[in-house]
């Protein structure tokens, strides 16, 4: 399974950007993909989730105001729109996928992470202000 994300770089403060991550050595009906992000000297936190089913759709409420995620399955892509940048967004955005995401005090988790779940190498974004 190789998950490669892009579409991240230098933004300036209230601009907008959308980023892809790409599957390939699975079946992509059957996961769900997630974007996490991991700020300098923080924890990764989930912030969206998305399954072409319908089902583990969730964002974090610190993006769900500003965030679009959607998929385009023939590519076996999810993007994840986000606009209204800021600072505080910058971080380093990692795609993931797993069978299930869950969702609770404002944040998007892999529900059981130490099973078929895999990571993209991230893909960097930068808020200038």
């Amino acid at each position: 399974v190789q998950l490669v994300e892009s579409g991240g770089g230098l933004v300036q403060a209230g601009g907008s950007l959308r980023l892809s991550c790409t599957a390939s050595g699975l079946t992509f009906d059957d996961y769900v993909i997630g974007w996490f992000r991991q700020a300098p000297g923080k924890e990764r936190e989930g912030i969206a989730s998305y399954s072409s089913n319908g089902g583990n759709i969730y964002y974090a409420e610190s993006v769900e105001a500003r965030s679009t995620i959607s998929s385009d399955d023939a590519k076996s892509t999810v993007y994840l729109e986000m606009n209204s940048l800021n600072p505080e967004d910058t971080a380093d955005y990692f795609c993931a996928t797993a069978p299930r995401f869950t969702a609770y005090s404002g944040k998007v988790y892999i529900s059981k992470p130490d099973q078929d779940t895999y990571w993209g190498q991230g893909t960097q974004v930068t808020v200038s202000s």
